[in-house]
């Protein structure tokens, strides 16, 4: 792990988008463990999909922007052999970091005993899984997502069902629908890339969310499941929303600063909300945490981002990018 000071060039709208994946990622940790909230504020239970759904695949949607990119850009300036090294280690760091986040969890007790599959682990794997394709022409690889997918959905019925809706973020078998949803994801992020094509996204997000929802009376949208149609609708709505930064910010040039700091240091924003949660969970009183009053958990939250903010300020106008 580094904290880089150098400048490269970057995308407003996907700096913004990706502060706003996180903050939402963050905000929904949070309420997730609260009893005092409703069912919508949660993961759904099984079928169905409520705003807890959707945190994960926009940040998945937000490596997918910047993966072909960041690819291309190594591949030229360092050839391929440092290029796959270094995404190889940086996918390999991310898993670990997942490790040692979800042992400090189960030792903090904020984690159950049975957890040892995180969102970065997935995250990693899912990276992984995508590297041996990034080079594949954009128009093409999303046909590689599918077809991983529609392997994942065939093994996922008929054998690992059971497995994956009882392991922590689908467990390392559900990694795979992960790794079809990055793969698709950086089709469209390279489609952004050309400025030509970007009003495509608008219209394929729009396909994505009808075919999911016209498939989900015979593949059920599920979080829980990593389903096929969990996943492109999911992709859709992700799409979706980046288009609507992208109107904002290249139309009228709308930017909210706590969003770009957020997006420049998501990584490191992240593992600090764990550790502050973690330390919530120490005063004995369920009033305090697990059951808090509404006006408690407004307060909490208020603070826990306002921290987070802070801190995002302090690195970006230092000029520091905290990174793996």
């Amino acid at each position: 792990m580094t904290i880089k000071t150098e400048k490269l060039p970057r995308i407003d709208a996907i700096d913004q988008f990706r502060g706003f994946a996180i903050l939402l990622m963050v905000l929904a940790n949070y309420f997730n463990d609260i009893n005092t909230l409703p069912a919508w504020l949660k993961h759904a239970p099984d079928i169905g999909y409520t705003f807890n759904d959707l945190v994960a695949p926009l940040f998945i949607f937000a490596i997918g922007l910047t993966y072909g990119l960041s690819f291309r850009r190594r591949y030229e300036r360092d050839g391929a052999w440092r290029t796959y090294n270094h995404f190889i280690s940086r996918n390999l760091a991310l898993i670990g970091l997942g490790f040692f986040i979800t042992i400090g969890g189960v030792l903090a007790s904020y984690y159950p005993p049975s957890k040892y599959w995180g969102l970065l682990q997935a995250l990693g794997t899912a990276g992984l899984i995508t590297l041996p394709f990034v080079r594949i022409r954009a128009k093409f690889r999303w046909l590689v997502g599918v077809v991983i997918l529609s392997v994942y959905q065939l093994i996922l019925d008929r054998y690992w069902l059971d497995l994956v809706m009882n392991s922590p973020h689908n467990g390392i078998q559900g990694s795979l629908s992960w790794g079809a949803m990055l793969i698709i994801a950086t089709s469209l992020g390279d489609l952004y890339q050309e400025e030509k094509k970007r009003s495509m996204l608008l219209w394929l997000s729009f396909i994505l969310i009808i075919i999911s929802v016209m498939s989900a009376q015979i593949i059920p949208i599920s979080k829980h499941r990593a389903s096929a149609s969990y996943v492109l609708f999911s992709l859709g709505l992700s799409c979706l929303i980046f288009y609507l930064f992208h109107i904002l910010e290249s139309k009228y040039q709308y930017r909210l600063p706590i969003l770009t700091e957020w997006g420049k240091n998501s990584l490191l924003l992240y593992i600090l909300h764990g550790v502050i949660l973690g330390i919530m969970l120490i005063p004995p009183y369920p009033r305090w945490y697990f059951y808090a009053p509404l006006w408690l958990v407004v307060i909490q939250a208020i603070t826990l981002i306002a921290f987070l903010s802070w801190i995002g300020s302090c690195f970006n106008h230092k000029g520091w990018f905290f990174t793996i």
